[in-house]
């Protein structure tokens, strides 16, 4: 099956893998759902190669599994078990490959060698910077942003410094759900406790240049933008807003979901964000309309999801001209259709018709009488 076939690949908690076709709006399951149990639940993601021919999954029981979409099946199998907790990120960089696991220990493994680095315990997310592949993000509950060389894993190149105290001089407290990399510098978080936060490493200052609250739950998920001048951020309860990060305001809010949502992607090039979470349901939104053009019903309550970079629109485009061409080669016209229904004979309902006979044999035997 060809790597352009698939445009979303979900991973769900019972460790369902699914790929998504969205011009024919077709999903397709690519495991025995039967043979599978709660210790396979898929938590992190990542493309195995830069074509994104290959998907790399990392399951709950610490296995990580390599994906082949243009064989439509899996090819590898490893054994990342280390630290405890469930996989948080998972990321390629060269020929190795880098995990993070809820309890702190951020791995680097280089075949047969492996490289440890203690990120700091309750993680909730490790990034790749796409830009820099060398280097990744961490954070979590009560555990700041860092941010790492893995070819220099001595110590963070930058560590965050949390926000002054509030107005009672009371400590904020720390919880970083998600991130991801602005620019090849910059990053932006989103916490349990609703605030979006923008760092700057290249910077002396070590707390936020930007600092947002939203709405009242724990965000979840967050995605960057095409044009990296927004973030798209989801909640524990279903909301997703679009979040001028130049402003600091909230630009729009997208409809349409029914629980928490655990995962969400902004196409790189296009006008779209992919989210899923635990409704069931992944949906399409385009960023600029906030109209929900895709929603497609998976079963199974979803983890993480992988858009792909393809352009899907014109395959889309495709898809309907033949439908078009199709129904335009039809050999019955219009008027040849008034003909064909026009020659039918009318067929009356049965009890309708034992009603009229039983009325005409009454009025035959009030005449005899």
């Amino acid at each position: 099956m060809a790597a352009s076939m698939q445009h979303v690949y979900v991973g769900a908690a019972t460790g369902v893998f699914k790929g998504v076709n969205l011009a024919k709006k077709t999903a397709t399951n690519f495991q025995n759902v039967a043979s599978l149990s709660r210790e396979e639940e898929i938590c992190a993601m990542c493309w195995g190669n830069q074509q994104e021919s290959q998907v790399c999954i990392g399951l709950k029981n610490g296995l990580v599994k390599t994906f082949d979409a243009e064989q439509g099946e899996f090819t590898d199998c490893a054994n990342c078990a280390g630290g405890e907790g469930k996989f948080t990120g998972l990321a390629k960089y060269q020929e190795s490959l880098v995990t993070c696991v809820e309890s702190g220990l951020l791995r680097v493994w280089k075949d047969e060698d492996k490289v440890d680095i203690e990120v700091g315990k309750d993680v909730c997310r490790m990034r790749q910077n796409h830009a820099l592949p060398h280097q990744v993000a961490t954070g979590g509950k009560e555990n700041e942003l860092k941010l790492w060389d893995i070819q220099e894993p001595e110590k963070p190149i930058f560590k965050a410094k949390n926000v002054r105290n509030d107005f009672l001089d009371l400590r904020v407290p720390v919880w970083v759900t998600d991130l991801q990399f602005l620019s090849e510098q910059k990053l932006v978080t989103c916490t349990g406790h609703r605030q979006v936060r923008v760092y700057d490493p290249a910077t002396p200052q070590r707390r936020p240049a930007l600092n947002v609250e939203l709405g009242e739950y724990a965000l979840t998920a967050l995605s960057v933008t095409p044009d990296c001048h927004s973030v798209i951020v989801g909640d524990s309860q279903g909301s997703m807003v679009m979040v001028d990060l130049r402003m600091g305001k909230v630009q729009k809010a997208f409809k349409g979901f029914a629980g928490g949502i655990r995962s969400l992607q902004c196409h790189p090039s296009l006008p779209l964000v992919a989210s899923c979470g635990l409704d069931r349901f992944l949906r399409i939104h385009d960023i600029n309309t906030k109209e929900m053009l895709h929603k497609v019903y998976l079963k199974s309550k979803l983890n993480c999801l992988l858009f792909s970079s393809a352009d899907f629109t014109q395959e889309q485009t495709e898809t309907t001209k033949k439908q078009k061409r199709k129904l335009e080669s039809s050999n019955i016209t219009e008027e040849d259709e008034d003909e064909l229904w026009g020659s039918m004979s009318v067929v009356q309902d049965s009890k309708k018709a034992d009603k009229t006979k039983r009325k005409s044999k009454s009025k035959k035997l009030k005449k005899l009488k």
